[in-house]
């Protein structure tokens, strides 16, 4: 066998000056033998004697051997060792070129010969990309949907580019979506349909191609998957399920496809997804929360919403859960929930439905993606809402539970959270037992350290908080403004150039309302606050001049 191959190769060497075409053919015959018996050591050989340096010239000209020539590549290219040396034997332009043959065979064995000399390579599938393959691929997949083996490898190569970010583009000047979509509406069998959704979800990442899917008909296939497939306990079935149902989700992440689907509310699409919430099928539970939360990305769609009762829906789901414990159906519930919350017109009719009371069931939840929402979704709720900030921030197991999680130093999404509700609690009650509740729960210090936050956003809600503290209840917070070294934290905002106008601002106030205080008043006397504030009087914003005369008097006044 291994003369039969010597003699091969060495006949092809020639081939592209003087052998017949039944020559070459028996040599590549024997090539492709050698090849499926041991690739590996048929390949090396094949380097050895540097055909592959011949095989361009055979590629450029047509001939009745050309499949097999790029079914010779397709087969070495399997090596992991030979993809390079194809490349640098100058395989990929003639095999691009060869896109544009009439012959199916042709079109196959190159399509398999491009897409091992590239696999797992993203530089190579670059250049592929650069070279204009994917406008040709689209073509071919539209031109030939009645041959399998050519449409899989359309499909392959569609799923190996679209995971590259500067394929999207090209494939979005395509008329691919609609291709997918008659090709999807066409399909029986389970492993094609798969095929199919491995090139939809990352294109779907694409607000361009969201659309463009949503107009090509794709939501009404993946209902239909969703109706056929929904109750059959098939492992098939079940993974089908999922994939239309994540990729429904991924849709509505685009705002344009997202508004197109809702119709004002009316949407029989938006209408179906809705209908997944009350299903016994968690994952059916999940993917309509999640849309609901992606509806509910604008303020028109969140009042429309709630106004059709979407929030009761939401709230049974929940209660299902609290024992069941479905945690990935808990986070998109509540984050449902939070973006419902955001207009100031949903808050009390939220409120009223008992939105707070079913949230505060999964206090004692351990999972830190639940926390999170939990926490998201009250500071939305009770912001300019003064009944429901005093109830829920004189619930002492709520403000415990708040403290505590301030410490979550593993999870920087749960403590921030939980500094920002404890200061929204004291803002928008502006409430004594408020204080008098965060005070004893140990809160103070966590207020204190949230005003030296890298986020101004932060910073500024928590002085404002310590603020209202200072105001309504300086007796039972000093020790702990003392312990946390607050004079010497606002000392450090009001010299720091890089404080925003309105820290320093609030930085001012607070300094105020402390003045009430010995050891506080004796800790700002040692630190001359006095000639930082009097710089402060020709700053640039008004607003913090102004407050620095103020304060340089009250400090003035009490020295």
């Amino acid at each position: 066998m291994a003369d039969n191959l010597s003699e091969a190769l060495k006949t092809l060497k020639l081939s592209s000056t003087s052998s017949s075409a039944d020559a070459l053919e028996g040599c590549l015959d024997c090539l492709l033998k050698a090849l499926a018996d041991n690739n590996m050591e048929a390949s090396e050989k094949l380097q050895e004697m540097g055909v592959l340096s011949q095989l361009p010239a055979l590629l450029s000209a047509p001939s009745p051997c050309t499949p097999k020539v790029a079914n010779v590549i397709a087969e070495v290219a399997k090596n992991e060792f030979m993809r390079g040396v194809c490349v640098d034997a100058g395989l990929i332009p003639p095999l691009v070129q060869l896109l544009s043959s009439q012959e199916q065979e042709v079109l196959l064995q190159t399509g398999r010969a491009l897409g091992n000399i590239c696999y797992d390579s993203h530089s190579l599938q670059a250049q592929l990309i650069n070279m204009g393959v994917i406008p040709t691929l689209v073509k071919l997949l539209g031109l030939h949907t009645d041959n399998t083996p050519l449409t899989e490898m359309c499909l392959i190569a569609f799923g190996n580019l679209a995971e590259l970010e500067s394929s999207k583009e090209q494939f979005a000047s395509t008329p691919i979506a609609q291709e997918l979509v008659q090709l999807f509406r066409k399909q029986l069998e389970h492993e094609r349909k798969e095929m199919i959704f491995e090139v939809l979800a990352p294109l779907a990442e694409n607000d361009v191609i969201k659309l463009q899917l949503v107009e090509a008909g794709l939501v009404e296939c993946l209902l239909d998957v969703v109706s056929h497939t929904l109750g059959s306990e098939r492992e098939e079935d079940v993974a089908e399920l999922k994939t239309a149902s994540d990729l429904m989700v991924l849709l509505l992440l685009g705002d344009e496809s997202m508004q197109k689907l809702f119709e004002g509310g009316k949407g029989s699409v938006f209408q179906r997804v809705l209908s997944w919430v009350p299903s016994d099928n968690h994952q059916l539970q999940l993917a309509g929360a999640l849309a609901i939360a992606n509806f509910a990305r604008n303020d028109g769609n969140c009042i429309h919403m709630v106004e059709s009762g979407i929030v009761q829906k939401l709230l049974e789901l929940l209660e299902r859960h609290v024992e069941e414990g479905n945690v990935t159906v808990q986070h998109a519930a509540l984050s449902a929930l939070r973006n419902l919350a955001i207009p100031v017109v949903n808050k009390s009719k939220m409120l009223a439905a008992g939105v707070a009371e079913v949230v505060l069931k999964f206090l004692q939840s351990e999972m830190p993606p639940v926390q999170f929402k939990l926490l998201g979704t009250l500071r939305m709720l009770i912001d300019t809402q003064v009944d429901a900030a005093d109830q829920l921030g004189t619930n002492s197991k709520l403000v415990e539970r708040l403290v505590e999680w301030c410490e979550a130093k593993d999870h920087a999404g749960v403590m921030g959270e939980s500094n920002r509700l404890l200061s929204a609690l004291i803002r928008h009650s502006k409430s004594k037992d408020v204080v008098r509740t965060v005070v004893q729960s140990g809160g103070v210090k966590h207020l204190v350290t949230m005003a030296t936050s890298e986020h101004m956003i932060m910073q500024n809600e928590a002085l404002v908080a310590l603020g209202i503290i200072g105001a309504l209840d300086l007796a039972l917070a000093e020790k702990d403004f003392v312990g946390a070294s607050l004079v010497q934290i606002l000392h450090k905002l009001l010299t720091d150039e890089r404080s925003a106008p309105e820290i320093k601002y609030n930085s001012m106030i607070l300094i105020c309302s402390l003045m009430g205080s010995e050891p506080l008043h004796r800790e700002v006397q040692s630190l001359a606050f006095i000639d930082v504030v009097s710089k402060l009087r020709s700053h640039e914003n008004k607003t913090v001049s102004h407050q620095a005369s103020l304060t340089e008097q009250r400090l003035t006044a009490q020295s």
